[in-house]
């Protein structure tokens, strides 16, 4: 079903007028009065962020010790990726969500400078400090109020790859002289690159790697444990959740490798697990969770509110690396909350012309994770939801009693277990073919975007059922092929082209601004 905006928009019409052959834009973009000046002020408020941090001493010397961190340079552009085309109540939705993250990164980079032996050496604070996988729920930090949950490879491989496509490329040279095969997942590869080349900050009393989320990553905290233990001093604790994580028999083991792990925290930290500050943390938990239904639900009608990248990357924020520690996310939450409510009582749409519903299934493109907001101005598909936002939609135990002390247990195990990149490429056919249908049904979606990482085997091995299922359900496949965060396999413009040409040849549809359909941005961050 087609709807169309009929609210004027002012600004610019023709997006591609923005880009030129450079690194950034031509210019920055016209949105009427109201929003330009919104998202002027929101710019200089990241830039302020930007300067607050590079002023301090120990980051100034980070920046010249850590390959990475050029990539930083580089964030205001990778927001304007997102806010494309926006007006109204989705641009501040965007603005809010990403201007948190961005915060929130940053300060995860502030305490990994702190106590990095090579820049500030803080030792007391290195001491209170838990290093973690950037893939690792940290539900079993909750009850740790005094000590700091430490993702240090959310900065050098994550986000530095959404900022700068070429940012992992050195990385996985690196680590493919060292012998490890070409054909595993960029991701884990980047990252045991990164450690192989002696590019990480090193804190910490200890650290705790889970098995998440394939066996490529599997072969990357191998590697990783190596070296910290070994080369710096640092023990490492293996968080094995179980591969069949809907099935009872396994969750006891699950919650007796959650308490394997506090114990452990325990004993090289010196801190006390915190029962008070544990059920604290559930409680923002489920208000993380319902607040994600509430979002989802509101994204089965008509008029969406929050979609796209933006959606995803605060939902790995908020729900995964956060995980109800920080107080400071609810009150986003609520401001969000507020700004999709009054867009969808206003009936506020993102572009002129919406013509496609769409579910994103599979692991989307790091590089080019913008291609969400681009698909809804150039061919007016909407990004209801995407597969590693469909997470845990239950709540657990937040009052403090006996029995749910000992519920607790069993609560971060589940957690764990339905992280943003296992709880669907684990656990069965039902998981990752048959629920997909089902939320088609539920979020009103006639189209799957299927992205084809091709290092990923899980997926990778289901093609044909897709495919078959697909046909049978009346949903129109789209399949994407891509490498994660390498663009020398798939440059952006080919990602964006397979889109194109299903659109073009099989939808028989002609693009809503043809000025975004090739974007020359190949040279760009």
């Amino acid at each position: 079903m087609t709807i169309h905006n009929d609210r004027a928009r002012p600004g610019d019409q023709n997006l591609g007028v923005l880009f030129n052959e450079g690194k950034v834009r031509r210019r920055r973009e016209w949105r009427g009065v109201k929003d330009t000046l919104y998202d002027y002020g929101r710019w200089l408020y990241i830039l302020s962020i930007l300067a607050r941090f590079i002023v301090k001493p120990r980051n100034i010397k980070a920046m010249f010790r850590y390959r990475w961190m050029a990539n930083y340079l580089a964030v205001p552009h990778m927001v304007d990726k997102f806010t494309m085309g926006l007006r109204d109540e989705p641009l501040r939705i965007v603005h809010t969500a990403m201007d948190f993250v961005v915060y929130d990164v940053a300060q995860t980079m502030e305490n990994i400078f702190r106590g990095d032996r090579r820049t500030g050496n803080d030792e007391k604070f290195s001491a209170k400090c838990v290093l973690t996988d950037e893939n690792a729920m940290t539900a079993f930090m909750m009850g740790f109020p005094t000590l700091k949950a430490i993702l240090r490879e959310v900065p050098t491989m994550f986000v530095a790859n959404l900022l700068n496509q070429y940012s992992t490329t050195h990385y996985l040279d690196v680590a493919q002289q060292a012998g490890i095969p070409g054909d595993v997942c960029p991701m884990p590869e980047a990252e045991a690159g990164i450690s192989i080349e002696d590019d990480f900050a090193v804190l910490g009393a200890c650290a705790v790697q889970v098995n998440t989320t394939c066996d490529g990553s599997l072969m990357g905290n191998g590697i990783i444990a190596k070296r910290l233990e070994r080369e710096y001093g640092i023990p490492t604790f293996q968080l094995v959740a179980p591969m069949r994580h809907r099935e009872a028999d396994v969750q006891d083991y699950a919650a007796q490798d959650i308490k394997n792990a506090i114990a452990f925290i325990e004993e090289h930290t010196g801190a006390k697990w915190d029962w008070d500050a544990y059920f604290e943390c559930a409680k923002r938990v489920n208000d993380i969770t319902r607040n994600r239904l509430a979002w989802l639900e509101m994204n089965s009608t008509n008029y969406p509110q929050f979609v796209g990248a933006p959606f995803s990357l605060y939902n790995d924020t908020n729900y995964m690396g956060n995980c109800g520690r920080s107080p400071k996310f609810p009150p986003i939450d609520r401001k969000i909350m507020k700004y999709a409510q009054h867009g969808y009582e206003a009936k506020r749409m993102m572009a002129p012309e919406y013509r496609h519903r769409a579910i994103i299934w599979g692991v989307q493109p790091q590089y080019v994770i913008d291609m969400l907001n681009w698909m809804i101005h150039c061919w007016g598909i909407v990004p209801l939801t995407d597969m590693l936002s469909m997470v845990n939609t239950r709540e657990i135990a937040e009052v403090d009693t006996p029995e749910n002390r000992e519920q607790a247990y069993y609560d971060m195990a589940w957690l764990n277990e339905n992280m943003i990149m296992r709880n669907r490429t684990h656990g069965g056919y039902k998981v990752l073919v048959d629920e997909l249908w089902q939320f088609c049904e539920q979020m009103n979606a006639d189209m799957v975007i299927m992205w084809e990482h091709m290092s990923c085997k899980a997926l990778d091995g289901m093609h044909g059922q897709f495919e078959e299922q697909a046909r049978e359900k009346g949903i129109h496949l789209v399949w994407v092929c891509h490498d994660l965060c390498d663009p020398r396999v798939y440059t952006r413009q080919a990602i964006r082209d397979q889109l194109n040409t299903y659109m073009r040849t099989v939808m028989r549809e002609e693009p809503l601004d043809p000025t975004i359909e090739v974007l020359p941005d190949e040279k760009a961050w």
